[in-house]
């Protein structure tokens, strides 16, 4: 049976999909790194209960309890719950909203230095005029000159 393994705990033949073993109940699956976001099907509200539950292999329901009882813990729970908001992305490949937030930031300190996107010029490119704000393109006797 290829898509079954041994239970490190119990020796149990179980599925090799299986989080837990239907023997012993051990955990037998670690955290699953790539589940780490928070746009699953059973999301509710900004799917932060739904990313810890898929990733860590717990149920939702108990996800989102957990997040209830610990409001009531020195409002530990919002403050968990918006901390994940912040550092879990919404889709596997997006950055998460942290990640937007320091770099919009970081463009918004680069324009501030004047390191804005805007590209240099190529270093082919004819010097500017700078004293009547004409490209290097202008030729003298034109109308614009």
């Amino acid at each position: 049976m290829a898509d079954t393994r041994k239970c490190p705990y119990c020796a149990e033949e179980i599925r090799a999909e299986a989080l837990r073993c239907p023997y012993c109940r051990s955990r037998v699956a670690m955290p699953d790194h790539d589940r780490w976001y928070r746009n699953h099907p059973e999301r509710r509200v900004a799917g932060v209960a739904a990313a810890v539950a898929h990733a860590l292999g717990l149920p939702i329901m108990g996800v989102r309890l957990g997040f209830v009882v610990l409001a009531f813990v020195h409002l530990l729970g919002p403050i968990v719950y918006g901390a994940l908001w912040l550092l879990v992305p919404f889709a596997p490949a997006e950055p998460s909203p942290l990640e937007r937030g320091l770099a919009a930031a970081q463009d918004w300190v680069a324009h501030l230095r004047g390191q804005g996107r805007v590209a240099p010029p190529p270093p082919d490119a004819p010097p500017r005029d700078r004293a009547n704000g004409l490209g290097g393109d202008a030729v003298p006797g034109s109308p614009l000159v």
